[in-house]
């Protein structure tokens, strides 16, 4: 059988480790003023004895004199040690609830109550009094368990509804010499609001003066804002009578974007997307780019005759098209009157705006990613052409919270975009195809919300 040595070096960094992490300052203080108190109660008990020996004046003066010293040590002492000491922990708010096994056992000590009352039996006093004890020494354990117990959790910078992200969740124990034993952390928000935190978080062991953290995966079901009011550290040690929680206020709020994920409506619509604007943008451009051989795709009115006479082939012009690349994309909130979601068909005009906005952020996305030049339009908002990833998120955050506009104003928002004809307009809308003007659709690429049904948008 093998033997661990510890060797007295060991001991001694141990040791020097132990006297290094001492707060000396404190403990002086702390002997002095136990010092000082000591005296005094010394000088109180030698006033007495002056008293019964009919020695007044020695009795008063060192009455005097104890009372003086207890009371220099209480301004003076005390006050720096309470600085020192972490006292906020005994203010913690703990809520208490009763388990199942609680229940349990608060009947058993209930019964031996009974019994030992009716026969008076010294035994049934003695288990009745270690059962009590029990509960006693559980809520004391469970109290220092949560005491001292520091939380935070960090999430992504950017999340998109049903897009899974990890989270970070961590505990530090600060208690000076006691571990923390199984703790549970679970978020606690008002009805109805978002909730951050869905699941619990476990930690078996928190020793002191350290840290743990868990990761957690997180899941936004809809785009939006996320409130977590509070976090609640619970634990049922030692013994599971009592669940104990300790309420942590947390100003944590989270944006949501909408899905980024390509739906069938984005597949269907991206090449024709893309050929509009391919189509819109071809010829535009100023400077030759190259002369190559005819295509059947390409107009008549792009032929350079004089290279195709001397080649005998027909041969066309190629301009450069440098604004190919620029798009501007526009979600217009408005309904027509009877189909906001208060009517009838509300769930079905809230699903189909839905669409609609995750739709948009799609197209948003995957010109973030062509690294092209984009404009974005709503109501009320307005983000310049710039290169799509230096406003994408500014954009996403915008369709994080659009909701249906209810103020009416006779298409205005679409007629505005008529003054951009030099501009390729991606247009999604959810007005009625009779509303759209008609020097738009020479410029534009049309999806109407109503029709965003698994079937794609319709221009």
């Amino acid at each position: 059988m093998s033997r661990a040595i510890v060797s007295p070096h060991t001991s001694v960094a141990l040791v020097q480790r132990w006297w290094d992490g001492l707060d000396k300052p404190a403990w002086r203080m702390f002997w002095f003023g136990t010092g000082g108190l000591a005296v005094a109660l010394g000088l109180a008990i030698y006033s007495g004895a002056a008293f019964e020996t009919g020695h007044p004046w020695i009795g008063e003066g060192a009455a005097i004199l104890a009372l003086a010293l207890a009371l220099w040590v209480g301004v003076k002492v005390v006050p720096p040690l309470a600085r020192r000491t972490p006292l906020r922990w005994l203010a913690y708010h703990i809520d208490y609830k009763m388990t199942r096994e609680g229940v349990i056992y608060i009947s058993g000590v209930l019964l031996i109550a009974l019994a030992a009352l009716n026969t008076g039996n010294n035994l049934l006093f003695m288990i009745l009094s270690a059962l009590i004890a029990g509960i006693l020494i559980s809520g004391i354990l469970s109290s220092v368990v949560l005491t001292g117990v520091e939380m935070k959790m960090e999430v992504p910078e950017h999340i998109f509804a049903e897009q899974p992200v990890l989270a970070s969740v961590e505990l530090a124990n600060e208690k000076l010499s006691l571990p923390s034993f199984s703790l549970r952390v679970e978020g606690e928000t008002k009805k109805g609001e978002g909730q951050i935190l869905t699941r619990p978080v476990y930690f078996p062991f928190l020793g002191r003066r350290q840290a743990a953290s868990q990761r957690v995966e997180l899941i936004f079901p809809r785009r939006g804002a996320y409130r977590q009011d509070a976090f609640g550290i619970r634990t049922r040690f030692p013994f599971g009578f009592l669940q104990k929680t300790r309420r942590v206020d947390s100003p944590m709020e989270l944006v949501v974007y909408p899905r980024v994920q390509p739906t069938e409506e984005f597949y269907e619509i991206l090449p024709l997307v893309s050929g509009e604007l391919e189509s819109f943008y071809r010829g535009r451009g100023h400077d030759l780019y190259s002369i190559r051989d005819y295509l059947a795709t390409d107009g008549a009115r792009f032929v350079d005759w004089k290279a195709s006479a001397k080649s005998g082939e027909l041969k066309v012009r190629e301009f450069a098209r440098e604004d190919e690349r620029r798009v501007m994309l526009v979600f217009d909130p408005y309904l027509p009157p009877g189909q906001d979601f208060s009517s009838p068909g509300g769930q079905k005009a809230a699903e189909q705006f839905e669409r609609g906005v995750s739709l948009c952020a799609c197209l948003a996305w995957h010109f973030h990613e062509l690294d092209s030049e984009m404009e974005f339009r709503m109501h009320q908002q307005v983000r310049p052409m710039a290169p799509a990833g230096e406003i994408i998120y500014d954009v996403l955050r915008a369709l994080a919270f659009v909701q249906p506009a209810t103020d009416r104003t006779d298409g205005q928002f679409l007629r505005d975009l008529t003054a951009r004809p030099d501009t390729f307009k991606i247009i999604l809308t959810g007005q009625p195809r009779g509303s759209i003007p008609t020097s738009l659709w020479s410029s534009s690429y049309i999806v109407f919300v109503q029709s965003l049904q698994g079937q794609g948008g319709t221009r």
